[in-house]
């Protein structure tokens, strides 16, 4: 590997949520963090380059993203989703939770109802109910399979009148790739009942093999008029700290209203170190994405043949993308709560309570695998003795 994802970095004192949270979060420091969602990686050498090159420059006044920034967002999705986007639908915001909140400020009234897709990312309640707006919940449904989509829910709460969904597509946390014919289906019901689709879209790049990314935007142009894309370079290249987001709307009006807002809360230049991250990894990350992939896969394979061989309560649920897996952990018998105090106390981890993200999460915990495999070990081990001691 010509990246080497093994080597261990201290972050903590860097001002890092993910370490430097810890106490606050969890009641302790002496953890190992695997929560929040960035990795343990550091950025792709064309991202750190081109940050020193211009920060030499020395003057750090108000920027834009230029003209060829843009370009390498079109580019990048053209030739890694097959997505041709016109210029004129791309729009910005300093993090894709921003856009949601933004977008349904712009977009909805209050007292608009709002599907979510529970069990699914934790802010969405919090952008739903902050800005006023009601929340329906449609559940995913859990087979055999994994996590599938309730249509016959969705059409049911549809006809009784929403506004938008929010769609996580890569899912998290389930790690759900959605197919072709699953948003489809989504779309279809959008227009049949005239909903928005607000499809947060962050993980599209952290796609294992076998499964393709399809942005629900693209699949017709009756669809991409009622379909608003939030994606970013965060997840990709680990740089959400430089807080540079795209937003894609190909409705003239929407992103008429949305940008009156952007530029009433003064949101709409944006961070010049985030555009120069997220031009250099359109443009030139593309190889250590490749190799990222490959890493992540192995901690995905070891990671299922430990719970097999010394973990049989728990399993995971087989992530088609991201680096966030959704474990089963039911057969332990304990609630949530006991689950998280287990991790937290016991085995000094910290991970994500499955009810975080909604009711559908009882029994379950999430878990961040981007980083070095012996850290993946070793909290595998903690979490073993921890359980060993319990029973």
């Amino acid at each position: 590997m010509k990246f080497d994802f093994d080597e261990i970095i201290d972050r903590k004192n860097t001002d890092s949520v993910k370490y430097d949270k810890l106490l606050e979060y969890f009641g302790k420091k002496d953890l190992l963090a695997l929560w929040v969602a960035d990795m343990d990686f550091k950025v792709p050498p064309c991202i750190s380059n081109a940050i020193a090159e211009r920060a030499n420059h020395e003057i750090y006044g108000y920027s834009f993203r230029g003209e060829a920034c843009i370009t390498s967002v079109q580019n990048w999705l053209e030739k890694r989703h097959g997505w041709q986007v016109n210029v004129d639908w791309i729009s910005s915001s300093p993090g894709v939770v921003t856009a949601l909140s933004l977008l349904l400020l712009s977009l909805t009234n209050e007292g608009d109802v709002i599907a979510v897709q529970p069990p699914v990312y934790h802010p969405f309640y919090h952008v739903v109910r902050d800005t006023k707006r009601k929340i329906r919940h449609n559940p995913l449904r859990r087979t055999a399979h994994g996590y599938e989509m309730d249509f016959l829910q969705l059409e049911k709460i549809a006809q009784d009148g929403i506004r938008a969904i929010l769609l996580s597509n890569p899912h998290n946390p389930v790690g759900r790739v959605w197919r072709k014919d699953e948003l489809l289906k989504l779309g279809e019901l959008a227009i049949k009942h005239d909903f928005l689709i607000i499809s947060d879209e962050i993980h599209q790049d952290l796609t294992f093999n076998g499964y393709k990314h399809i942005p629900i935007g693209s699949l017709s142009a009756e669809l991409a008029q009622r379909t608003i894309t939030c994606i970013a370079p965060s997840k990709t290249f680990n740089v959400a700290g430089l807080a540079s987001s795209v937003v894609i709307v190909p409705n003239s009006e929407l992103k008429m209203k949305y940008e009156k807002l952007l530029s009433a809360l003064h949101l709409n230049l944006g961070n010049l170190f985030g555009h120069i991250a997220m031009k250099a990894g359109y443009e030139k990350g593309e190889e250590w994405l490749e190799q990222l992939m490959i890493y992540l896969e192995g901690n995905v394979n070891f990671l299922r043949k430990y719970l097999q061989e010394n973990l049989p309560q728990i399993s995971m649920i087989e992530p088609e993308a991201t680096y966030l897996v959704w474990l089963d952990c039911r057969k332990l018998g304990m609630s949530s709560e006991e689950i998280y105090q287990l991790a937290v106390e016991d085995a000094d981890l910290a991970l994500n309570k499955g009810t975080t993200f909604g009711m559908e999460g009882e029994g379950y915990m999430r878990m961040n695998i981007a980083c070095p495999r012996s850290i993946l070990e070793q909290a595998l081990n903690q979490l073993k003795e921890a359980i060993l001691k319990k029973s």
